[in-house]
């Protein structure tokens, strides 16, 4: 019994597929199906556990994004009394949070994680990331088939060419080939997402072992609060910095002017003249101009002080790094359902086949008795 049955003559010769008689069809090869199953169930066994275990590491950052005017606007009534005006020192945040995902896969990013030392859940070696990532990393078997003639390739020309690929200098100019791989093997296992409407940031690392994914996402978190800081208040400190050193040297011309008025004042006691009321004249404008700088230095000092702490961006931990249990691939029972439901339509369309080409044979064969 066939799975398409030809029609009567009246109804143009067409074809149609009665589903009873598929049923009937495919119950009657039972066994042939489920011998498919059978093999594709020992294929799917012999795929999911050759593909190594990946584990996931996942926290989420709320991080600070409000206006730094708003901020600065709480400290104005106690600056203005000190004569500061914080306004100037307001503005708009420097990095959206938005940036952040950029931020994760550039390349001096993750050049500072190389160095980082890390030790598997064993205990047995701790290793630089780099490393880890370069020597310590297990694929499935066939991927050392398909990947036999590149390796080749790259073994004869490294042997040709005599360049070394040591990973002893990080320069992001000019990476060497095991260097970018590492490279692109971490922009594919570290991700960062922002989360439109609440701007909570989900940050993310695959590494083959638990407790290195659970380390290396603590260190990610860690990185780019800094990065984001440091970017923050880069300008700030350099005003500070540059603040501080002006006012040093207006505080010696203060405190130099002034020794030179009272000196003055001491050898001079009980003379009138002229000369004496000119020179007493210009060392006191002298002394009054250059405590006039220091004292506007020093107001501008603390305004630059204020600044600093009030760039320096606040972080919240939302849901921590925590060492995960189960590993996040690969997924065996969906790679076992997945053949096991292509083993059942490859052989119903096996058997499809089957029946048509018997069917075209038979017509074939009618024909020609006809002639």
């Amino acid at each position: 019994m066939s799975i398409i049955q030809m029609t009567s003559p009246e109804v143009d010769n067409t074809q149609e597929i009665d589903l009873i008689e598929l049923s009937k069809r495919l119950w009657g090869e039972r066994k042939f199906l489920f011998k498919c199953c059978g093999i594709a169930i020992v294929i799917g066994l012999v795929i999911a556990f050759s593909i190594p275990n990946e584990y996931s590491t996942a926290v989420k950052l709320a991080p600070e994004t409000s206006d730094p005017s708003k901020k600065i606007g709480n400290l104005g009534g106690l600056a203005a009394m000190a004569g500061i005006n914080l306004n100037a020192a307001s503005g708009t945040d420097a990095i959206s949070p938005d940036l952040y995902p950029d931020v994760v896969q550039s390349i001096p990013f993750l050049l500072e994680l190389f160095p980082v030392q890390v030790t598997d859940e064993t205990g047995e070696k701790t290793i630089s990331l780099y490393q880890y990532m370069d020597e310590h990393q297990r694929s499935s078997w066939w991927s050392y088939i398909v990947k036999a003639p590149l390796r080749l390739i790259a073994i004869i020309k490294d042997v040709v060419s005599k360049e070394g690929q040591e990973a002893g200098g990080l320069d992001a100019f000019r990476l060497t080939k095991d260097q970018t791989d590492v490279i692109e093997d971490l922009q594919e296992r570290i991700s960062a997402s922002v989360d439109k409407k609440t701007q909570v940031i989900t940050v993310s690392v695959q590494m083959q072992d638990p407790l290195i994914s659970a380390a290396i996402t603590q260190v990610v978190l860690a990185n780019i609060q800094n990065y984001i800081t440091n970017y923050r208040t880069r300008k700030a400190k350099q005003d500070l910095e540059f603040t501080g050193k002006v006012f040093g040297e207006a505080r010696e011309a203060y405190y130099k002017a002034q020794h030179a008025y009272a000196v003055f004042e001491d050898a001079n006691k009980n003379i009138i003249s002229a000369s004496y009321r000119t020179e007493q004249e210009r060392l006191k404008n002298e002394m009054t101009l250059t405590f006039n700088v220091y004292n506007t230095l020093a107001q501008k000092l603390e305004q630059d002080k204020l600044r600093v702490q009030e760039q320096t961006p606040v972080y919240t931990v939302i849901e921590p790094a925590t060492v995960p249990l189960k590993p996040s691939s690969p997924k065996k029972a969906l790679i076992l359902v997945g053949f096991v439901f292509l083993a059942i339509f490859g052989g119903i369309g096996y058997l499809f086949l089957k029946d048509l080409f018997r069917l075209k044979e038979l017509d074939d064969t009618i024909s020609e008795e006809l002639l």
